[in-house]
């Protein structure tokens, strides 16, 4: 397909209350009346960045998953963002990409925040995860790893057309996150999208969203009011991207590496 319809909530998260959570989101997906083909919800959008992993950790079978699979088929669209997950004794911070079918992709997050501790208390991500949906390439990063180029540089090899980030990312590092989505876009010459969610957690860290739609150029397509709780929807035209990768094949000149974990 050549076009891609998104639509990214940036909405307010309940603190470790999952059940409120998906009510809520629940009623803001409700209220997408015309089609689109992902939609797009926060980091560990069921509870708010929370370090209580074993208290608040759901396995693949739980009542998220479940009610994202559900959403899913409802809308005939994917639906996508993070989650608290335990599996074999260990705590992922997963995303989840949903499809219709129920038969989901799961993306554990690689670079985990340690000044809030979260390295203590999830276990890193090994495997980065490019999703073909609709004859387009996405790749699913979360948060944190926005900071670290080098994994999500768009290769021959790990070729992709939009890079998708879900966060929780504080308004006082807001300057960094709107700096880092451009900059992203443009090494890559990929469209990027970043959805952040907005409100008070219950560590009294605000989160103002910026969130945003890039394009390969790093221009602005769409973007949210800080604080504000709204559902952003945009188009993407992929006959655009691959006209201007034609037209400047930046990547035929890049550095060839080999990652180390």
């Amino acid at each position: 397909m050549d076009e891609l319809i998104i639509a990214l909530l940036q909405v307010p998260l309940v603190w470790e209350n999952k059940a409120e959570n998906l009510r809520i989101i629940g009623t803001w997906v409700d209220s997408i009346h015309n089609s689109v083909d992902i939609i797009v919800l926060p980091e560990m959008f069921s509870t708010g960045f929370s370090m209580n992993s074993k208290k608040l950790a759901e396995t693949m079978d739980g009542a998220s998953v479940s009610w994202m699979r559900t959403q899913a088929s409802n809308k005939n669209c994917i639906i996508c963002g993070s989650l608290i997950i335990e599996e074999n004794g260990k705590y992922f911070n997963r995303f989840i990409w949903m499809p219709p079918s129920g038969k989901c992709s799961v993306y554990d997050k690689r670079h985990l925040f340690r000044m809030a501790g979260e390295n203590e208390h999830y276990s890193e991500g090994k495997h980065k995860l490019i999703v073909h949906y609709k004859e387009w390439d996405i790749c699913l990063q979360v948060c944190y790893d926005l900071r670290f180029p080098v994994w999500s540089r768009r290769t021959k090899q790990e070729n992709y057309d939009l890079l998708l980030y879900v966060a929780n990312w504080p308004e006082r590092r807001s300057y960094a996150w709107k700096s880092l989505l451009p900059a992203r876009a443009i090494e890559n010459q990929s469209y990027v999208v970043g959805l952040n969610r907005v409100g008070l957690d219950g560590n009294d860290i605000n989160y103002s969203g910026d969130s945003m739609a890039l394009n390969f150029l790093g221009e602005s397509l769409i973007s949210a009011k800080p604080g504000e709780e709204t559902i952003l929807q945009i188009t993407l035209s992929k006959p655009e991207l691959l006209n201007f990768r034609k037209n400047f094949p930046a990547e035929q000149d890049a550095d060839q590496f080999t990652l180390y974990f």
